[in-house]
């Protein structure tokens, strides 16, 4: 399946393009099932060479070159990639999750406008994705970086009549600037220290340049503002709460398979540098625990479905940042699979629960919908389960490693272990609040959501199209199990990705004896255990807490039945109002940016700079209609100017003479 990968690139460029230029002449039907086939597709022959790819055997990369692309002087680039554990890891995802979103979207948009549309802008978000992480070069990574980004604002302001989805889209392409900028420096730097940018030429240079150790923390701080941006971390996350504006399998794509992810894998590409850049990877470590920690307690007074997965999805986020930030790259990248999972599970149930409640959101307005919708509401628990990280669900494995790994190997290991810890206390708190409210209880959707007089009437609510259910079953099973690729000891001590994973993290990607001289003396990554009995007690701590949020949701939602309502007093007040942290932004950059555009605009340039040109302007004027009077067209005029001329001259040299 190696040598057909070209396709696995091609494939939903050309799905992109047949939607795209044909997109008054097909339809619906055919595009969504080409759209479907152009991801499907490259997902079979992924998963093709997956299975080719034995890190037992093979641990050199692929590399293959699809086209030239730029050739400088001794700058080269190509339309180049690199196939390894690490690019097939997170290509499976991309074409797994995204062909279930584009199969679930068939159902989910059919009745929308711009159908056709829509499958040619997730075409072209996969073609982003997939470039970016199968390049084999930083700039090729970075057309996919941009890409994406072009992607999420197409896609989040795909309803641009609505100027609220107009606006989530601005607001998402501008922020991500924001963090690109640190992508294009973090470039910048490795060109100018190895005159290369394709991996393997920066992997055998690094190591050999004295310099590298001075400017290694930098580097890795520039690429991790741009990792800050696109994987929505403090402080520029503010982005993806917004996205929820767009179509629900928008918000699916984004958060499980596609842009979130992107700013890990760039760490996780990068990972030697990051294990040389010690104070930047505590900063990563700290960042992702505050953050988790953060979005979770904004997440439990949220009371639209969306905004509630979308915080957890900033807060899960978070936990995978810990990860990377202490160097335990699988875990990061475990929880990076387990969460494409449930997440894209939890989004693909909202949007079924938002469609037969016919676009209602508002959680308090909800209740009861398992009697109505039984397969959406049983993969919801399932997710719920999962993200709730209660054993045996693939979020308990997962986000349980990390845990155990911040608390062995980070310096502060403790206090970052207690923030993960009490993340996972909220996280489970908000989750079952979310389940309790939307599925369980009384009804409390109004008549127009709901009509008793006809099971398939207009106004009725019933389960969803196969076309939807099926991708939810399918992704219950992932949520379920996907977790038992890699457990502790008292599961079995499967490490089957510590295994998959060994060329990648432990020496590099290729030339990788170069690399022992410059690892940390006390570097062995992925190696550090705990004791048994201290992981035991971990684990117990971790499993209490999912139970005790839990039991606290299943009292307040279920026993005593509350309704959440707006809060406006208190500690309350400032968690529904999200920190007001938008509020700041608003003031601090937004209006300041206006009030200066306006400065500029009407001081600066209309009564300093435009006042300035406009009297250079009348000056001339005033000279050039002085001259203009003397240019009267008579001849004897100029004949008396030339007399006068004449004396003028003669009496300058007379006097000059005297």
């Amino acid at each position: 399946m190696l040598d057909l990968f070209y396709l696995v690139i091609l494939l939903p460029l050309l799905g992109f393009l047949h939607n795209g230029l044909l997109i008054r002449k097909i339809p619906n039907r055919v595009a969504g099932t080409i759209g479907s086939l152009a991801v499907f597709i490259p997902f079979l022959i992924t998963l093709g060479a997956f299975l080719e790819f034995n890190p037992m055997i093979r641990k050199d990369p692929h590399l293959f070159t699809l086209i030239p692309w730029i050739e400088i002087g001794s700058f080269k680039v190509d339309f180049a990639y690199q196939v390894d554990q690490l690019s097939l890891y997170m290509t499976l995802i991309i074409t797994g999750i995204g062909s279930l979103i584009h199969l679930y979207s068939i159902g989910y948009m059919k009745k929308e406008e711009g159908f056709v549309r829509f499958f040619s802008y997730l075409n072209l978000f996969i073609f982003s994705m997939l470039n970016l992480v199968l390049a084999d070069n930083l700039v090729l990574t970075f057309l996919g970086w941009e890409g994406v980004g072009l992607c999420s604002y197409l896609l989040i302001g795909f309803d641009y009549h609505k100027s609220e989805a107009a606006s989530a889209g601005m607001k998402a392409f501008v922020v991500n600037r924001m963090g690109d900028f640190g992508f294009i420096l973090g470039m910048a730097w490795i060109y100018w220290l190895t005159g290369s940018l394709r991996y393997t030429d920066i992997y055998a240079t690094l190591p050999m340049i004295d310099e590298f150790q001075i400017y290694v923390n930098w580097i890795a701080l520039f690429f991790f503002i741009a990792a800050v941006g696109k994987s929505a971390q403090i402080p520029l996350y503010v982005w993806l709460p917004d996205a929820m504006a767009g179509p629900t399998p928008v918000s699916a794509l984004i958060h499980a398979a596609t842009m979130v992810t992107a700013g890990l894998f760039l760490i996780a590409r990068l990972n030697i540098i990051y294990i040389n850049a010690e104070l930047t990877s505590s900063l990563i470590a700290w960042i992702g625990g505050i953050t988790a920690f953060f979005a979770a307690s904004i997440a439990i007074f949220q009371n639209d479905i969306k905004k509630v997965l979308a915080y957890s999805t900033v807060s899960q986020l978070g936990y995978m940042f810990m990860a990377m930030g202490v160097g335990a790259y699988v875990g990061g990248l475990f929880h990076v699979m387990t969460h494409a999972f449930f997440k894209a599970l939890l989004f693909l149930g909202a949007g079924s629960v938002i469609l037969g409640l016919h676009h209602e959101q508002d959680i308090s307005k909800m209740g009861g919908v398992m009697r109505h919708m039984k397969i959406t509401g049983l993969t919801f628990l399932i997710g719920t389960l999962a993200i709730s990280g209660l054993p045996p669900f693939s979020g308990f494995f997962s986000k349980d490693l990390i845990l155990e790994k911040v608390f062995a190997q980070s310096q502060y290991g403790v206090i970052l272990w207690t923030l993960g810890a009490l993340t996972a206390l909220m996280t489970s708190f908000y989750m079952f609040r979310l389940l309790f409210l939307v599925f369980f209880g009384k009804e409390r959707f109004s008549s127009h959501n709901h009509d008793h007089s006809s099971k398939h009437s207009e106004h009725s609510i019933h389960e969803s199209a196969l076309t939807m259910t099926l991708p939810l079953l399918i992704l219950s099973l992932g949520a379920m199990f996907a977790g038992f690729l890699q457990t502790p000891f008292y599961a079995g001590g499967i490490t089957l990705l510590d295994q998959y994973f060994s060329p990648i993290f432990q020496s590099g990607i290729l030339l990788k004896e170069h690399w022992s001289l410059i690892l940390p003396s006390n570097y062995s990554a992925e190696t550090v255990q705990l004791s048994h009995f201290t992981e035991l007690i971990l684990v117990s701590i971790s499993i209490a807490f999912a139970f005790l949020g839990l039991a606290i949701a299943y009292f307040k939602f279920i026993k005593n039945q509350q309704i959440p309502t707006i809060e406006v007093v208190g500690y309350k007040r400032v968690l529904t109002n999200k920190y007001f942290i938008d509020e700041i932004y608003d003031f601090l950059f937004v209006k300041s940016y206006i009030r200066m555009n306006r400065f500029i605009a009407f001081t600066l340039d209309a009564k300093i700079i435009d006042k300035f040109f406009m009297s250079l302007g009348l000056g001339f004027g005033l000279i050039s209609g002085l001259f203009r009077r003397v240019q009267t067209g008579f001849v004897g005029d100029y004949a008396l100017y030339i007399v006068l001329g004449v004396i003028a001259i003669l009496s300058f040299v007379l006097v000059r003479g005297v």
